[in-house]
């Protein structure tokens, strides 16, 4: 292991404060790493990391070692990959919410492990807030207003909750003209424990304060893909994120209603630790990602945003 590889995990290990979680974000073993803080311990003669069942900690030796190393890899960051014929290899672990992840994240995921065949990868669609940390997580796509934290967030663009039904439906029984009128007509839901849900919205295009109705559910389960067939098939309205329902706005399958009172856009981001070195999977995979992910939002920004005269 040379000693810029030894100087990224020894820098992973105490953002991680564990030496497996470190080893889990190059793919590489626990061994490896501890062989790397042996390596830079031996070369400048002096403990530079503490470890105990508690973590890791560094010594006031190593607090100036570490900042070195920092700017050591922050200026080869700068500067580029200049070791000729590096190959990008290693694990990459992505997680995304589960129909996101499929739709949108997968291909993009596996274009980039077309180009880079000594990379592998694991995807956790998972419709819950992984623990990035905990759980050995590269990088994540969230759909949610982030609260701060130490991760680098790249914003990837927006989506929306929409309201939806299918033609068919609308034709029948006509458009409710404001979100309390849903009350009066078939919805389809996402809580299979009872049949009643809280739908947000806005008050109105002139006024952005947030209002909740109570929607009653004929129809709820637990898949957002079962939903939006039982909508297809005249089942009533559905509220689903724009994303999901792109394709079937754009050739008339679903018509969005109630536009005027939609909730603020939610904020779509990739999240990622600070990682200097270009030819890792995780520096590799965010610049693969970030202009394909980003495309693909604002083609769906440009099917939901339009709508026929008679919708708007």
């Amino acid at each position: 292991m040379d000693r810029i590889d030894a100087m990224e995990l020894a820098v992973a290990a105490v953002e991680e404060g564990s030496l497996a979680a470190a080893a889990r974000r190059f793919g590489r073993s626990a061994a490896a790493a501890t062989r790397a803080i042996a390596q830079l311990e031996e070369a400048a003669g002096e403990t530079l990391l503490l470890r105990s069942t508690r973590g890791l900690r560094l010594t006031e030796a190593g607090e100036r070692h570490a900042a070195v190393w920092r700017d050591v890899l922050a200026r080869l960051a700068e500067i580029g990959p200049d070791r000729a014929g590096q190959v990008m290899s290693g694990t990459l672990v992505i997680t995304a919410p589960e129909l996101f992840g499929r739709l949108k994240v997968a291909p993009v995921l596996e274009s980039f492990l077309d180009r880079h065949p000594q990379v592998q990868a694991r995807a956790l669609l998972l419709n819950r807030m992984v623990d990035m940390v905990g759980e050995g997580v590269d990088v994540a796509i969230r759909l949610a207003h982030l609260a701060d934290s130490s991760f680098v967030a790249v914003r990837l663009g927006e989506v929306r909750q929409v309201i939806c039904a299918a033609p068919a439906y609308l034709d029948a029984h006509g458009v409710p003209a404001e979100p309390g009128e849903l009350a009066g007509y078939a919805c389809i839901g996402m809580n299979p424990e009872g049949n009643r849900e809280l739908w947000t919205f806005r008050r109105g295009a002139e006024d952005e304060r947030a209002r909740s109705v109570h929607v009653r559910t004929r129809l709820s389960n637990t898949s957002v893909g079962a939903g939006l067939d039982a909508a297809l098939r005249g089942g009533g309205f559905i509220r689903v994120l724009s994303y999901q329902v792109a394709e079937q706005l754009a050739t008339g399958r679903l018509r969005r209603v109630l536009r005027r009172f939609e909730p603020e856009a939610i904020p779509v981001h990739i999240l990622f630790r600070a990682h200097p070195r270009r030819w890792s999977p995780v520096r590799g995979f965010v610049d693969h990602a970030v202009p394909l992910l980003r495309q693909e939002l604002t083609q769906v920004a440009a099917v939901v945003d339009w709508l026929p005269a008679g919708e708007r």
